[in-house]
């Protein structure tokens, strides 16, 4: 759950879905609504490319409150966004919500260059570890 659901979060559910090898299900959706139904940002769709996942498929779509039941665990981009969520969703899904690198946030690539990008990526994916660890 990010901002708009158009340059980390599609990476996040791609990378997160591959490495729990069916075993978990991963949705995404941003707080705005901004990028509705488009694909994802071209320069993380290459930089996705890059490491091995399709974000083709993906599009944009808003958070909303039948999501965040839903899931088990609700990860944020960064603390903003988190504190968003916060308030959203209230005290009942309090014990699901966390900042997707745990301490830290993910930058945000969004207007810098293809490198930007591609390290963010790269951050993203290897913060799938976190989340699911080394599955064979």
């Amino acid at each position: 759950m990010w901002l708009g659901n158009y340059c980390r979060s599609p990476l996040a559910q791609a990378a997160l879905a591959h490495r729990g090898r069916g075993a978990v299900a991963v949705r995404t959706a941003g707080l705005i609504s901004k990028w509705q139904d488009r694909p994802a940002h071209p320069s993380m769709t290459n930089a996705a490319r890059r490491l091995g996942h399709d974000l083709t498929p993906h599009r944009a779509q808003q958070i909303n409150l039948e999501m965040l039941e839903w899931a088990d665990d609700i990860l944020a981009m960064g603390a903003a966004v988190l504190s968003t969520l916060e308030a959203v969703s209230g005290e009942r899904n309090a014990h699901k919500r966390s900042r997707y690198l745990g301490d830290r946030d993910v930058p945000d690539p969004m207007g810098q260059s293809d490198d930007t990008f591609h390290e963010c990526a790269v951050l993203v994916e290897a913060g799938t570890l976190l989340h699911l660890g080394r599955r064979p």
